[in-house]
């Protein structure tokens, strides 16, 4: 129900490592997180991550992630092993992330099964409420809000650009920006659609998935 309070909607914070979209028909899932949200802060007991096997070997380059490569995902699922468990935990549901168009580029490239039932983009969020904004990326932006630790904490293991500490980020930062909309205490999930959400028949046009970036990696 779009009135209900968006604490209480059903959204899975997602992030997606790939091979890069300079492959574009052949790009390749390397890693994909999704974090289900309760109450509006990232459940971790009930968050999953798994490193996806090509099929191909994958060399370093600056847009890879890192530890994305070579032997390291040699013994990782291929993407056909867990397509069930992927759509199981992001069908029917909201799906969060940071430029979140191009994640959802490479899903649908991908797992074209999966059906969300919408998308919110915490970039969108930002534009929203600071549009002077032009390249702060998702790291940018946790280390704005002083957010980072909190990530860290929660993903131990982690690090920026890998695929659950993004997801992770991507929660937290909803949540932030969310404060800073007026009368948050009583934001909707219409109101954060509004402001933050994608349409999904959107998701191939440009103007959706530029990136406010600061270094090489573009989808985060």
């Amino acid at each position: 129900m779009h009135d209900q309070p968006w604490t209480a909607a059903d959204v899975v914070a997602i992030d997606l490592e790939g091979t890069g979209s300079q492959d574009r028909q052949d790009e390749a899932i390397l890693e994909i997180a999704a974090v289900p949200l309760a109450e509006g802060r990232p459940h971790m007991s009930e968050a999953w991550v798994t490193a996806i096997n090509p099929g191909r070997w994958i060399s370093p380059r600056p847009w890879i992630s890192p530890g994305l490569t070579g032997n390291a995902l040699a013994g990782a699922p291929a993407l056909d092993e867990v397509s069930g468990v992927i759509a199981e935990k992001l069908n029917g549901k909201i799906l969060l992330g940071h430029n979140i168009g191009v994640d959802w580029r490479l899903i649908h490239l991908r797992l074209p099964h999966i059906e969300p039932a919408r998308l919110l983009d915490t970039a969108r969020l930002i534009r929203h409420l600071r549009p002077n904004i032009k390249r702060w990326n998702l790291t940018g932006l946790l280390t704005h809000y002083e957010l980072g630790d909190q990530v860290t904490a929660l993903v131990p293991d982690g690090q920026p650009h890998r695929a659950l500490w993004d997801a992770v980020g991507a929660a937290l930062l909803l949540a932030e920006l969310v404060g800073h909309l007026p009368d948050k205490a009583d934001t909707t999930l219409a109101t954060l659609t509004r402001v933050a959400g994608l349409e999904i028949r959107d998701k191939a046009k440009p103007a959706e998935t530029d990136q406010l970036t600061l270094d090489l990696h573009t989808d985060t």
